[in-house]
């Protein structure tokens, strides 16, 4: 029974399982009640709960932020893959001292400054997972165009969300084609499960050359293709950027959005305030 249920992990753990969960949080968050907003009101809500918890040691502010970017994770809808991603990035960092840390006999003065560290690191990872799984590359350059950033970083970030499924594709690709050629060692045992591990990370180290020579032959491609349309003169003409931003629209509910996000701030702002 534990033999089926570890095959039944590793299935679920497939590269076809990996590429839909990327694809998924990159372009299937498009109705949610955070996609659904302005880009402008979601890089302003990320500037203030990206950069302010790094600033404050308040616990109590600190736990205000979080729960409020956890709600908002929640509404966002964001894939499994990467809350798991999250909760072991945030373990690996900062979790992990503050268990170590109680089980040797720490007190509240050695647990303090880990939990402000592991709040900070949450808050500020929940706040970049919940506004970028709700931004698609278009509507992610649009807004960072409005506010001043140059034609071609913002077309850069853009690109660089188009390119996640032909990444994904080509190192799929890539793989099939080394097992294909390859001669995989027996996994029966516990010895040959560990050779086998070991020959799966080869076959990935392998596969890099080849991923990045297959991607940038298809990124000029892309290029080129720009080129064609005249991409260059786009970016620079003032009319072409003013019908391309003619679709960012600030609406009621955008408003509501962040009143509601900087109130519950404010509370928490007057909480801290009060048990001083």
């Amino acid at each position: 029974m534990i033999k089926k249920l570890s095959e039944n992990i590793l299935d679920k753990f497939s590269m076809d399982f990996l590429r839909s969960q990327v694809l998924k949080n990159a372009y299937g968050n498009n109705d949610t009640v955070i996609a659904i907003r302005d880009p402008r009101v979601l890089l302003i809500w990320y500037l203030f709960f990206g950069l302010v918890p790094w600033f404050v040691h308040d616990i109590i502010f600190l736990l205000g932020c979080f729960l409020l970017v956890m709600v908002t994770t929640l509404l966002a809808r964001v894939a499994g893959l990467v809350l798991f991603l999250f909760g072991l990035g945030v373990f690996s960092q900062t979790g992990y001292l503050l268990i170590v840390t109680l089980l040797f006999g720490g007190d509240a003065s050695a647990v303090a400054p880990l939990l402000v560290l592991t709040l900070k690191v949450a808050t500020v990872s929940l706040a970049s997972v919940t506004v970028f799984s709700g931004l698609d590359p278009d509507r992610l350059s649009n807004g960072l165009m409005w506010y001043g950033c140059p034609e071609r970083l913002s077309f850069s970030i853009s690109y660089a969300y188009r390119m996640l499924p032909m990444l994904m594709e080509e190192f799929q690709n890539v793989m099939l084609s080394y097992r294909l050629r390859g001669n995989p060692p027996e996994h029966d045992t516990f010895a040959g499960k560990i050779r086998y591990l070991v020959y799966q990370v080869q076959i990935i180290i392998h596969a890099f050359y080849p991923l990045m020579l297959n991607t940038a032959k298809r990124s000029r491609t892309t290029v080129e293709a720009l080129e064609i349309k005249g991409y260059r003169y786009a970016a620079s003409s003032k009319e072409v950027r003013k019908i391309k931003l003619s679709s960012l629209k600030l609406t009621v509910d955008d408003l509501i959005f962040l009143t509601v996000s900087f109130l519950w701030m404010a509370v928490v702002i007057l909480i801290c305030g009060m048990l001083r």
